[in-house]
């Protein structure tokens, strides 16, 4: 089994069966060889997530297809008072947007209520191994995968460190339990929706009838209801899985929720009393071509971010608004889609221009980003007068219209 022993590595490995005996093996063999740095690891549906470790304990872990659900999960579960004030919520995630963060800013967020006061250690640490243990079940049950390692000498922890042995036989144990409801071809990120009410309504009592119809909305996935019923995520869907069988009730995909931050709290903080400065965005994992971006538009007169780290976007683009936004289709850690998808749920996001960067500008790409709702593609390598007429068609011929 490879190991990042020797410097940053970049090569995928891909393993059948990720089984708990194979994830123990892997993180046994990061922890001798003291490996600091961020594991990466996809599915074949294109699922990214990302642990970080620090001298081979893990530190956090993020990604997969519900990130931010998965933050507000367990922050209800273990300090739901954190939720109660929106707008400092939303101010404190606009200032980690700014500063340059090694670890998501769900992991910064904690940290920074721990030395706030705000929440004891110990709740933070609930919240963090919930999050690695979900995450693990999530990597389990996906048992074909592929492995990276990022290595990153800087990173280290301002919280705790998990032993990985002990998370990955929790998650194993409760992946065991998992299928042995017979469920295990179903994901707890999928949301109970009522589909024929008359007949559900026929088979149950009034009682059960009215609180199925409140928790089964279509809008809450499993692991959602689990916490709001104080019950484990097998014991509720077991408990649902006869009306599941008779067709009463489906399990549906649901898009994950936005970041909390808001417009109005990002004016507040980037308001200034110069004139508005067309800001130009690049979102991409290639130091090179956030490079070339840079270069081609500075020199045009216009200001310039860029972030290479692909779960940072949509914190970055909060702090910034910029007027148009490059986006990469492919990166190690998410994709472009689904970054493009998570913008346009945001109101000020909603007319910003995305312009997809792919080497591969084929129809299926060109469709798939049009359906979440991409502006235009653009072919890498970019030329100048590509990328200057792209902003010039999407963003100066709009502002003096």
């Amino acid at each position: 089994m490879t190991t990042a022993k020797n410097g940053a590595s970049h090569t995928r490995t891909h393993i059948q069966h990720f089984t708990a005996t194979k994830q123990i093996e892997l993180f046994e063999s990061l922890k001798e060889s003291r490996f600091s740095g961020q594991l990466v690891i996809s599915n074949t549906q294109d699922h990214t997530w990302v642990l970080y470790l620090y001298l081979g304990r893990i530190v956090y872990a993020s990604g997969g297809i519900h990130p931010v659900r998965r933050w507000r999960r367990h922050v209800v579960a273990y300090c739901p008072e954190r939720l109660a004030n929106v707008e400092e919520l939303q101010l404190a995630v606009a200032n980690i947007a700014q500063e340059e963060s090694r670890i998501s800013w769900e992991y910064q967020l904690l940290s920074i209520w721990i030395d706030q006061n705000k929440i004891s250690r110990e709740q933070a640490t609930k919240v963090i191994k919930a999050t690695v243990v979900e995450i693990l079940f999530d990597i389990t049950q996906a048992m074909e995968i592929n492995y990276e390692f990022i290595r990153d000498n800087l990173l280290t922890t301002r919280l705790i460190l998990i032993d990985a042995e002990q998370v990955i036989q929790e998650a194993n144990k409760l992946y065991s339990a998992w299928q042995g409801a017979k469920i295990a071809d179903r994901s707890p990120d999928l949301a109970p929706i009522i589909r024929q009410p008359e007949v559900l309504k026929s088979k149950t009592s009034a009682q059960v009838y009215q609180n199925l119809s409140q928790l089964l909305d279509g809008r809450q996935t499993l692991r959602d209801l689990s916490v709001r019923m104080k019950r484990d995520v097998v014991t509720v869907t077991r408990s649902l899985l006869p009306y599941i069988q008779l067709g009463l009730v489906n399990l549906v995909s649901v898009s994950d929720i936005a970041p909390p931050a808001s417009a109005s709290v990002s004016q507040k903080l980037f308001r200034t009393k110069t004139s508005h400065r067309t800001t130009i965005a690049c979102i991409d994992d290639s130091p090179i071509i956030c490079q070339t971006m840079e270069t081609i538009i500075t020199k045009a007169g216009y200001q310039f971010v860029s972030e290479m780290d692909g779960l940072r976007a949509i914190a970055v683009l909060l702090s910034r608004k910029p007027d148009l936004i490059f986006l990469d289709l492919v990166m190690p850690n998410t994709n472009g889609y689904e970054i493009c998808s998570q913008l346009r749920k945001l109101s000020f996001f909603k007319n910003t221009p995305i312009v997809i960067l792919t080497g591969n500008d084929g129809i299926v790409d060109r469709v798939r980003a049009k359906m979440v709702g991409s502006t235009d593609f653009l072919g890498k390598p970019a030329k100048p007068a590509q990328v200057l007429a792209t902003i010039n068609k999407y963003v100066v011929q709009r502002q003096t219209k």
